[in-house]
C-alpha cells in the first residue's frame, strides 16, 4: 500500500510502499480517506513525542478518518505501530473508533478531531467543567485556542476569557473577556488580577512558560479565599518548563493538572471526540483547512500550518 514512511528518528516522512496491516482480534481494518498534519503528528513522526514508540520504519500519522468495509464513515485514533494513519489502510482497536456524523465532511472530521479534543478531554474529563462556570483559555488565537472557546461554552460554560497576543485575532473569538500578553511580566500578571479577582473556576493552558508563572502567580494573590481554580495543562507552545513557587499551590485552592495521551485512556478520548464530531456537526464547528494528497507529503510536512491545518487526503474522500 502507499503510505508516508519515516525510516528513522528525525527525517522527514517519504511518500513509498510500506506492508498492509492485517486486523488482529479486536481490531478492525480502515481504509483510510483523510489524516491530518497535527502537531502530535509531527513530534511523534521527529521521535520527540512522549508516547512514541521508537520502532522504526513506520507509518507516520496518529488518527484519521476513513471508511469500514460496510461503508461505514468513521474516526479512528492511534493506529497499530508500525502502521500509522497516512496510509491506505491502517488498524486499530474497535475501542478507538468512533462513527462519523453525517453532516461531517472527512476532511473537516480529520482537521478538528486532534484540536478539539485537547480542550473536549481536558474541560470533560480532567477538569470536570460544571455548567455556569467560567472558563480562561490561555493561547486562545491558535486551531485548538479558537475551538476551545467554541467548546467550553458548549460544554455550559457561562463565561469564557480568551488569551493571546494578537489583540486583533482576540476580537474575533466570541470570548466574553480578553487578556493581551504582553512582554512586560507585571503588566501581564495584573491583567490576570483583574479577572481571577472575580473567580475562574478552570483554565486550560496551551501555552506554559512565562504567561504560565504570572497566571498562577496572579491566582495565588488574588483568588477568593472560598474558590478554587483547576489549572490543566494541554500545551507548551511558550516553553516546556516553568518556575513555580510551592507557596503558590499552598495559598489557595489550585488544582495543577495536565490533559493529553496517557493521562485520559485512549477508549475515553474516543469517546470524547465522537461527542467533539457530533458537536461540530450540530454546531458548525470548523477551523482553516489545506487539502493535500498523501503524495505530497515530502513537501508539504515542512510547510507551515499555523494558517490553515493541513489534512493529506488518500483515496476517494
Amino acid at each position: 500500500m502507499k503510505a508516508a514512511i519515516v525510516r528513522a528518528a528525525g527525517q522527514l516522512p517519504v511518500y513509498g510502499d510500506f506492508a498492509e496491516p492485517t486486523a488482529t482480534p479486536g481490531e478492525i481494518r480502515i481504509t483510510v480517506t483523510a489524516a491530518a498534519l497535527s502537531p502530535l503528528a509531527r513530534a511523534r513522526a521527529a521521535g520527540a513525542h512522549y508516547s512514541v514508540s521508537g520502532d522504526y520504519p513506520a507509518v507516520v500519522g496518529v488518527d484519521g478518518v476513513g471508511r469500514l468495509d460496510n461503508g461505514r464513515r468513521v474516526y479512528f485514533l492511534s493506529p497499530r505501530a508500525p502502521w500509522g494513519a497516512m496510509a491506505e489502510f491502517a488498524v486499530a482497536p474497535a475501542m478507538q473508533i468512533a462513527p462519523l456524523p453525517d453532516g461531517l465532511d472527512d476532511v473537516t472530521a480529520a482537521a478538528i478531531a486532534n484540536p478539539g479534543m485537547s480542550s473536549w478531554a481536558a474541560l470533560k474529563e480532567r477538569a470536570k467543567l460544571k455548567a455556569g462556570e467560567t472558563v480562561l483559555i490561555n493561547g486562545a488565537t491558535g486551531s485548538a485556542g479558537r475551538l476551545a472557546v467554541l467548546i467550553a461554552r458548549r460544554l455550559g460554560a457561562k463565561r469564557v476569557i480568551a488569551t493571546g497576543r494578537n489583540p486583533e485575532a482576540l476580537r474575533g473569538l466570541g470570548a466574553d473577556a480578553t487578556i493581551a500578553l504582553v512582554d512586560d511580566e507585571g503588566a501581564l500578571e495584573d491583567s490576570f488580577k483583574l479577572y481571577l479577582a472575580e473567580g475562574v473556576d478552570v483554565v486550560v493552558d496551551y501555552l506554559w512558560g512565562k504567561s504560565a508563572e504570572r497566571l498562577l502567580a496572579a491566582a495565588a494573590k488574588v483568588l477568593p479565599d472560598d474558590a478554587s481554580l483547576r489549572y490543566v495543562e494541554v500545551g507548551a507552545a511558550s516553553g516546556p518548563n516553568i518556575a513555580l513557587s510551592g507557596a503558590v499551590l499552598r495559598s489557595k485552592a489550585i488544582a495543577l493538572m495536565g490533559s493529553g495521551l496517557g493521562s485520559v485512556p485512549l477508549d475515553r478520548l474516543t469517546v470524547d471526540i465522537g461527542e467533539l464530531l457530533q458537536a461540530a456537526a450540530t454546531d458548525g464547528f470548523t477551523i482553516p483547512v489545506r487539502a493535500v494528497p498523501l503524495s505530497d507529503v515530502e513537501r508539504a510536512w515542512g510547510e507551515s500550518d499555523s494558517a490553515r491545518r493541513i489534512v493529506f487526503t488518500i483515496g476517494s474522500v
